[in-house]
């Protein structure tokens, strides 16, 4: 198609001209499905951007962003379509009063017409109205495993079945993400429709990379800094690492106390930016984050 880059470089400009700063393996994972019309399935820790490249690509190519975000108990009600049963019943009503119910079988096809469909997110994304589309389908770990089975048709085919109506197939297919963060395994099923990729914590010239972007307000020396305090306390044990966004909001924090680089008191008193769980903070709080802190001036 014509709105798909012409090679991964151009698709790697196409990222980074959304304020993604995506590695050359990731970036041709990205250029191989849009190229070869495939899902891609994005796996990862929570907070290393994996949502973010849906969005960016819609922004990009351009095209409308469909999003499904996964919850526990998620059915085909809510995620693809439903019947509005009050418009029918009001059809069925008014077929009554003029008369027209003695051809059953032609009422009962025409109280299953399109126009009594309430599009959900994934017949949404098949739907001609508004252009071609990037389906979004966000954090499927947290979605219950038998909804995985709903997906198999649309990853395989861009189409849905629809047993009173028939099947609707996407005139052009959309490009379709999905995400995990690995709280529980995804069907294989699932993962051989897809195009893979595991989507990591970035190195520190990455990082660095992504703070000029997304929080250019940030003096330099003390971006450098917050991102070499990060890389360190990643490699630590703790209940929950910080991810990119974090990182983005912590180091806004300091800049907004009006710091210029990293002091232990300041560290301190912003933890609850970076970190998550008490347990975490009350482990890296004090000597611990002093330590880092000296680590990261003199890297």
């Amino acid at each position: 198609m014509s709105d798909i880059p012409g090679s991964v470089e151009a698709t790697q400009q196409l990222l980074a001209a959304g304020g993604y700063v995506a590695d050359r393996a990731l970036s041709t994972t990205v250029h191989l499905a849009l190229r070869m019309g495939r899902p891609l399935f994005l796996e990862g820790e929570p907070g290393t951007g994996k949502t973010e490249i849906a969005k960016v690509l819609a922004g990009g190519l351009p095209r409308r962003l469909v999003r499904l975000q996964c919850y526990d108990g998620l059915d085909l009600g809510a995620a693809a379509y439903e019947w509005n049963h009050a418009k029918q019943l009001i059809s069925i009503r008014l077929a009554e009063a003029s008369g027209e119910t003695t051809d059953r079988e032609a009422l009962e096809r025409g109280i299953y017409d399109r126009r009594f469909l309430q599009e959900r997110p994934l017949l949404q994304a098949l739907s001609p109205e508004g252009g071609p589309a990037v389906l979004l389908i966000d954090e499927l770990d947290r979605a219950d495993e038998p909804f995985e089975a709903f997906l198999l048709e649309l990853l395989a085919d861009f189409q849905l079945s629809i047993p009173e109506f028939g099947t609707v197939k996407a005139a052009i297919p959309p490009v379709v993400i999905i995400t995990s963060n690995r709280t529980r395994e995804v069907h294989d099923a699932i993962r051989r429709r897809c195009l893979y990729h595991w989507v990591d914590y970035p190195d520190a010239a990455r990082e660095r990379a992504i703070l000029r972007i997304r929080a250019p307000h940030v003096p330099e020396a003390l971006s450098a800094q917050v991102v070499a305090f990060v890389q360190r306390l990643r490699g630590g044990e703790y209940f929950k690492l910080p991810g990119v966004a974090e990182t983005i909001d912590w180091a806004s924090a300091l800049a907004a106390l009006d710091a210029t680089e990293l002091e232990p008191t300041a560290v301190d008193e912003t933890l609850g930016v970076l970190l998550k769980y008490q347990d975490d903070i009350a482990k890296l709080r004090g000597a611990e984050a002093a330590k880092l802190v000296a680590e990261s001036k003199a890297a």
